[in-house]
């Protein structure tokens, strides 16, 4: 893996990269000030904080509440971190969350990401809001590719996004159900432009006001829409942002494969508690369907308090 600046992870001069804080003090040297702030929203003046997002600080402050209970005199010679994810082999517990407009950052964009997920034998989860569509990005794939969507107030653009999903080979369905109604700041001028798989559906004139995808969301989306969704495809449906066991089990009763524990980096409801709060309810809840989990994860000891809260993976993004 390269940095930034050319150098490799290890060597005279490299840095040791363990950590997202650790990539973090390299984005400050190579992303403007102004457009690290406008896209993290960095607590601090400019981003002279301790990268911790002002929507983010809740599930931090949850991960850093939770302590071990170690247990001792296991053997842990032959440590396995390898699992499953949909019937999916997986090399990591570690799968990349669904981010869009990555070329705002580098102009690999999606393919980097992609690349590198099927270098840690992970699944990367594409964005609706991707620069590149999903064709392009599954013929970079060498592990299974999910597909993030936002149910549209357009249901036939909506149905043509999950059926070209599935047409070129994606691996699962993930809704995002989190944030209806929220319209998300636009930092990026033509971003409309840039979204991949809408451009080549051609189905960017749906779209509704200004062009922002969240303004298309369709604000009453219920439990019958899952339903509905559940009927165009035969891909494993994944609701992503369920904070309670009483969803979880609506999920469960609506044939949902998986569930992602998510508070949409703190953007859903910003006085929500962290997401790794909400986890053991909705473990609980969630019977035989899979649960993972995302928010505020930045290293490893927060992906061993998430597993040991019974998820079976977290994303980062």
């Amino acid at each position: 893996m390269q940095t930034p600046h050319g150098q490799g992870e290890t060597g005279a001069g490299a840095r040791a990269l363990t950590s997202v804080s650790d990539y973090l003090d390299l984005a400050r040297e190579c992303i403007p000030v102004q457009y690290l702030e406008s896209m993290f929203g960095v607590e601090g003046d400019g981003v002279e904080g301790d990268g911790i997002t002002r929507t983010d600080a809740g599930n931090r402050a949850a991960f850093n509440a939770i302590g071990f209970r170690p247990r001792v005199l296991v053997d842990v010679s032959d440590v396995v971190v390898a699992t499953t994810v949909l019937g999916q082999p997986i090399d990591l517990p570690v799968l990349l969350a669904p981010v869009g407009d990555m070329t705002r950052i580098h102009p690999e964009a999606e393919l980097g990401a992609v690349r590198a997920a099927g270098d840690a034998g992970t699944v990367m989860v594409l964005s609706l809001a991707a620069t590149l569509s999903v064709d392009v990005v599954i013929a970079e794939s060498r592990r299974p590719l999910w597909f993030q969507l936002y149910v549209l107030r357009d249901r036939g653009a909506t149905r043509e996004l999950v059926e070209y999903a599935e047409q070129v080979g994606c691996s699962a369905i993930v809704v995002t159900v989190d944030n209806p109604g929220i319209i998300q700041r636009d930092v990026s001028p033509g971003r409309r432009q840039a979204w991949g798989t809408i451009g080549k559906l051609g189905l960017g004139d749906k779209l509704q006001g200004s062009g922002l995808l969240l303004e298309s969301a369709d604000p009453t989306l219920s439990w019958k829409d899952i339903d509905w969704l559940r009927s165009l495809t035969n891909l494993p449906l994944v609701i992503k942002g369920i904070q309670t066991g009483e969803d979880a089990a609506l999920c469960a009763a609506h044939g949902a494969a998986a569930i992602v524990v998510s508070n949409h980096g703190g953007q859903a409801l910003p006085d929500n508690v962290g997401s790794v709060n909400r986890l053991p309810e909705v473990v609980e809840a969630a019977g035989d369907v899979e649960v993972y989990l995302d928010g505020g994860i930045r290293e490893g000891s927060d992906v061993l308090k998430a597993l040991a809260l019974g998820a079976r993976a977290v994303l980062i993004g």
